[in-house]
């Protein structure tokens, strides 16, 4: 006979062992518990003790307070019931914490993870390939299941992720770009398409200006594969718009060096209308630029950028930029980490680049109608 057909067998717990059995038909359902819905409510009624608070029970003359409990059934099994983590661990290598881009990716890759269980160990690159390498070949060797990484340098992935794969740990790669290695999946902004709405929004200004057609782009450093999609997306769609691009300089990421550069564009092309930076902090500094020249980077050459940078807001606030393309790295630090489960579990990935293995995250465009 069978405990899920003809002797309905019905358990208690959700554990893993009753999954498996009701995803073989053994057994019928079982009663879910959520002890981490527990661990977050003994935290906030420890709060309201600590503040004198009075308590609310369900059961006053036992000083209770209920939890509530799912039915796990074959049909609900996966959706609403995931499995178990276990005793997993899950390593999150992360390229520089002082970015406060790379924080928000880490916290959501750190919330996501410890809303599933899993242990969870961190090491900061601090923008060194030597400690992208070191630390993460000795994050491998603590015995982790599952590699999360943004990496300083893509091009010196190769020993990682070979180590990687010789322990079986799937390989998840969040931003920056993967080195032509054997990842398991990358998961990155749309980045392109960020540079085609950062043209249009630019023409839009431009346009209402009448300014001249001519513009410029900042482009980040050559390893940066990745966001050099958006400046391919930029400069592809502003010239389909009937603009010249007057100049393509590399800004190599830093603030300093987009000065540098938006003073070089200045004195030869003092008729450019608009700029489009790689990433928020080329940007702000392109916006300078223009300022200590005496100009506006918000209404006589519109300064567009990319990141969404706290410095970019603020400038956008203060009427030095037009606007900037917005990540969202707290997000995509959630999807590596579920990324890492279905691969964890033997999962087949979908992707929208399968011969890159890229998963797309959508981007925004923010102005000073939107900013907070």
């Amino acid at each position: 006979m069978s405990g899920a057909t003809d002797i309905f067998v019905v358990g208690f717990n959700a554990d893993e062992i009753a999954l498996e059995a009701i995803k073989a038909g053994d057994m019928a359902a079982t009663i879910q518990q959520v002890p981490y819905d527990m661990g977050k409510m003994t935290v906030d009624l420890a709060t309201q003790l600590m503040a004198g608070e009075t308590l609310d029970y369900d059961s006053a003359e036992e000083r209770e307070i209920f939890v509530p409990v799912n039915l796990i059934t074959p049909d609900t099994l996966g959706v609403a019931a995931p499995e178990p983590a276990g005793d997993k661990v899950v390593g999150f290598s992360v390229y520089d914490m002082q970015y406060g881009f790379f924080q928000d990716m880490e916290s959501g890759t750190r919330e996501a993870s410890e809303a599933a269980g899993y242990e969870y160990i961190l090491v900061d690159q601090k923008s060194s390939e030597s400690s992208m390498v070191s630390a993460t070949i000795d994050l491998l060797n603590q015995g982790i299941d599952a590699l999360i990484i943004s990496p300083f340098k893509p091009d010196a992935l190769g020993p990682i992720v070979d180590a990687a794969k010789e322990k079986g740990v799937p390989v998840v790669v969040n931003d920056i770009g993967g080195g032509g290695t054997d990842y398991d999946v990358i998961v990155i902004s749309n980045n392109y398409e960020g540079g085609v709405i950062a043209a249009t929004h630019m023409d839009e200004l431009i346009t209402a200006a009448g300014k001249e057609k001519q513009v410029a782009s900042i482009t980040c450093e050559a390893s940066a594969v990745y966001a050099a999609r958006r400046n391919q997306g930029f400069e592809a769609k502003i010239a389909e718009l009937g603009y010249e691009v007057v100049a393509t300089l590399s800004g190599n990421s830093r603030q300093e060096e987009g000065y540098k550069v938006m003073q070089d564009i200045l004195t030869a092309n003092p008729d450019v209308a608009g700029v489009f930076s790689c990433n928020d902090p080329m940007a702000v500094g392109a916006a300078q630029a223009i300022k200590d020249s005496g100009m506006s980077g918000a209404t006589d050459i519109f300064v567009v950028g990319f990141n969404a940078d706290e410095i970019a807001l603020e400038a956008i606030k203060a009427g030095d930029m037009a606007a900037t393309i917005q990540q969202v790295p707290f997000e995509m630090g959630k999807m590596t980490v579920a990324l890492a489960t279905m691969l964890m579990n033997g999962e087949t990935l979908t992707y929208d680049n399968a011969d890159e293995r890229e998963i797309f995250v959508p981007v925004n465009l923010i102005t000073p109608e939107n900013v907070e």
